[in-house]
């Protein structure tokens, strides 16, 4: 475990984020050690945003190799590295962006990695798109309380997914004064905000706990439960993530333009499998969109969520989401889907104020 003391140059470089989070935030996060596994457009963007916010380490998992793939879209490689392990050809470009983070390379392959390995890390961040091995590793994560992210992009689409497990947070909130005062000072001030139409505010920092189910859980609902209604509640474009994913495990690849007709059958299967009418997903999906490489903007969007997670689930500040969050070309616009099996059923959410800030 690293130290929490912030020095002078990370109090000095830090200056701006510590004024807007706070100083135990920016320790938290400079206490974090990041494991990042498999090097790509999206895991890029991840990795320039919790390297330039200042984690204590960074870890780069990958076996594979630089390709003409790689460079599509990612800035932490070029056509030099080609032929190279993509681990190793990021580390300069990684450490260029915070010379304060300790970023280190392993060109092994997570298939070899066994529980020790995950259990030295407070993050694990994984693109993949083999849901047994996404599964195997969340599994070992939720097993001892690692904090689990993933996700991936095919294309204009993408998504991530995080599992925080049991997951405590602050965050601020705005309440009338009224809520938080008591005596005859706030019986006068209740009357007063009354006969007003926007009564007095102030500002409090409230904790609170959220629950989050794994990854395998997520893809066991039963979805032939829900009504029409509660089914046109949960966007499209999580069943175009999960058709992507299922091909892309099947055929060890993510689809490409040769693959449209085989995506399109795999739609079908997939929706047939959930027993869900697989023109709910047709009818909106353009597989070519999807058969692309990693596109920039897409990574840039995902990665900076993605990257924006990670960093509230090390310093524990602000609501998480809870768990997926899809990127829908059609609209160019996010949407987070909170999936969670019949089984899963959390604890009501409590808050409680732990620090009161009047505005």
């Amino acid at each position: 475990m690293s130290s929490l003391a912030i020095t002078e140059d990370e109090a000095a470089l830090y200056d701006r984020q510590i004024r807007l989070w706070g100083l135990d935030a920016q320790k938290r996060m400079r206490a974090s050690d990041v494991l990042v596994i498999g090097v790509n457009g999206l895991t890029g963007e991840v990795m320039k945003n919790i390297v330039l916010a200042g984690i204590n380490s960074l870890t780069i998992l990958d076996d594979a190799e630089v390709t003409e793939d790689h460079l599509s879209a990612m800035f932490v490689v070029s056509s030099d590295h080609l032929g190279k392990k993509v681990a190793e050809a990021s580390l300069n470009a990684i450490r260029r962006l915070n010379p304060l983070v300790k970023v280190a390379a392993d060109v092994s392959s997570v298939k070899d990695k066994d529980a020790e390995f995950f259990k030295q890390f407070h993050i694990v961040c994984m693109s993949s798109v083999d849901i047994a091995l996404l599964t195997r590793v969340n599994d070992i994560c939720r097993e001892h309380k690692v904090k689990f992210f993933c996700g991936s992009v095919f294309g204009f689409y993408g998504f991530m997914f995080s599992d925080l497990g049991t997951h405590e947070y602050a965050e601020e909130i705005k309440v009338s004064k009224s809520d938080t005062s008591n005596g005859p000072t706030a019986a006068k001030q209740r009357r007063l905000n009354s006969s007003n139409s926007k009564p007095e505010t102030e500002t409090v920092t409230v904790k609170n706990t959220s629950h989050f189910e794994s990854f395998k859980s997520t893809l066991s609902v039963d979805w032939s439960i829900l009504t029409p209604k509660q089914l046109k509640k949960t966007s499209h474009i999580y069943f175009i993530t999960r058709s992507l994913l299922e091909f892309s495990t099947k055929s060890g690849h993510k689809p490409k333009m040769a693959d449209i007709d085989k995506l399109l059958v795999q739609c079908t299967e997939t929706m047939t499998n959930l027993k869900l009418d697989p023109s709910l997903l047709l009818d909106k999906f353009t597989p070519s969109m999807a058969c692309t490489p990693e596109m920039s903007p897409v990574c840039a969007v995902i990665g900076g969520v993605l990257g924006q997670e990670i960093l509230k689930a090390v310093s524990q500040k602000d609501a998480p989401h809870n768990n997926y969050f899809l990127f829908n070309p059609e609209n160019n616009a996010g949407v987070v889907e909170t999936i969670h099996s019949k089984a899963f059923l959390p604890p009501a959410k409590k808050s409680t104020v732990v620090e009161e800030l009047i505005l």
